[in-house]
């Protein structure tokens, strides 16, 4: 699986992440800075759903025409749990990203079936799975088995512990992010090797 971190100026971490050919996960709140590494952008959803404030859709936007065409994927703006209100907003801001990157990412979300996806995703758009985290570990292996009938990509967000890698590599995901390996250089080598790991419970 690939593996993104969140971005950090942390040099020790920055150089456990380029040498074991981790890539980064950009917020459009943060630096857009990618250090030469390849990289994802997200689209700040979580970050004001955990602090409360309304969503950044202007730094988004800035963000998205600075870093979108070198991105290996952007994720569309979403609503954490926020069912068909989060996929109404993702499928607005569709054609718009689409105009800056090669491969935008549908985010599923608490409520979420499977008519809301199946029908979107294919080679030209991956499926992001986002939502809480209860619902995240319950479905995730429903979405990766629908991204990969639909010859899509899945990734699957805010996987921060070997336990969860395993159940990404159980589900059969393609790659994960996390901000886990940006902060612990400590935690770095046994979230490596979970990650190479293609399934833990086999």
């Amino acid at each position: 699986m690939i593996g993104y971190a969140a971005r950090t100026t942390n040099r020790r971490n920055l150089k456990l992440l380029r040498d074991n050919d981790w890539r980064l996960l950009l917020s459009p709140l943060q630096s857009w800075t990618t250090y030469g590494m390849r990289y994802a952008l997200d689209n700040g959803a979580w970050t004001a759903h955990v602090t409360d404030q309304p969503w950044n859709e202007k730094r988004f936007f800035n963000a998205l025409k600075a870093r979108g065409r070198d991105a290996d994927f952007v994720v569309l703006p979403d609503i954490v749990g926020g069912g068909v209100k989060s996929f109404e907003r993702s499928y607005w801001w569709l054609p718009v990203v689409a105009d800056y990157t090669a491969l935008p990412m549908l985010p599923a979300q608490d409520g979420f079936i499977d008519a809301y996806v199946s029908g979107m995703i294919g080679p030209g758009m991956g499926l992001f799975v986002g939502g809480t985290t209860a619902w995240k570990e319950k479905t995730m292996a429903h979405w990766a088995a629908l991204a990969k009938r639909c010859e899509a990509r899945c990734h699957v967000g805010r996987v921060n512990t070997v336990r969860r890698i395993a159940l990404c590599a159980a589900a059969g995901v393609d790659s994960f992010d996390g901000s886990a390996p940006s902060r612990y250089a400590v935690e770095f080598t046994k979230l490596d090797l979970a990650r190479r790991q293609r399934d833990l419970f086999a």
